[in-house]
């Protein structure tokens, strides 16, 4: 879903080279490391990462030179829909491919970031306004894509919103409370009739939601509310 070989690492033909380099400089190389881009759900991108992985270590080995640790990287996805395959379905083609790749002394590190906090937060939100453009629905809620929602944009993720009201629903626009025209959540949410002060809510948003929030138009970031369970 993000994609970050553009910007980070180097190619496989280039690796061992690397490493040979460090060395020479009196640099220890400890660990190799992949990222397969967040929120992958293409688990063969794993499988393919840890087959290259193992042929940049063996040429290392090969050329005097011992890794001692794999680093993974993240990527392993949250289950923001029914199509994500579950993760189970993630670590045994993973385990699988180390147990055969790999020797067994080898140190493997992995970084699960968004899996471990996605699901870990609930967004709410407060329907400020209402109007019908061009015969549809919409309706304005006190967050944004420059707030809770800037997952949107920076992680080009979308979280459906649903409504704790009850009802016969249509296809409604969501948009933010900024003066940004961009600034709009959703383009086809089904809710119910709604009204001003009514609540708006969204799962699954615990990943990179907060942390890349801004305080654009004044507005400052939501309040996150600890509950303990």
């Amino acid at each position: 879903m993000v994609e970050l070989s553009s910007k980070f690492g180097c190619a496989p033909g280039e690796a061992v080279d690397l490493i040979a380099e460090a060395f020479r400089l009196g640099l220890v190389v400890e660990a190799l490391s992949f990222h397969v881009g967040s929120q992958c759900t293409n688990f063969n991108n794993f499988v393919q990462a840890l087959n290259i992985s193992a042929a940049v270590i063996a040429e290392a080995q090969a050329r005097g030179h011992r890794i001692k640790i794999l680093d993974i990287g993240g990527g392993f996805p949250a289950r923001y829909n029914r199509h994500v395959q579950p993760f189970s379905a993630l670590a045994r083609k993973i385990n699988a491919e180390i147990d055969r790749l790999f020797p067994k002394d080898l140190e493997i590190l992995a970084e699960p970031g968004r899996f471990l906090v996605a699901t870990a937060a609930t967004s709410v939100a407060c329907i400020i306004g209402k109007a019908i453009r061009d015969g549809k629905t919409c309706y304005y809620i006190d967050d944004s894509v420059y707030h809770t929602f800037s997952g949107i944009i920076f992680d080009h993720c979308q979280y459906h919103l649903k409504a704790f009201k009850k009802g016969p629903t249509e296809i409604c626009t969501v948009f933010g409370q900024t003066c940004d025209g961009m600034d709009t959540i959703s383009q086809s949410e089904e809710l119910p009739e709604l009204e001003i002060e009514d609540l708006l809510y969204a799962e699954n948003i615990g990943a990179y939601s907060s942390a890349s929030a801004t305080w654009f138009n004044g507005f400052p970031p939501a309040k996150l509310v600890h509950v303990n369970e």
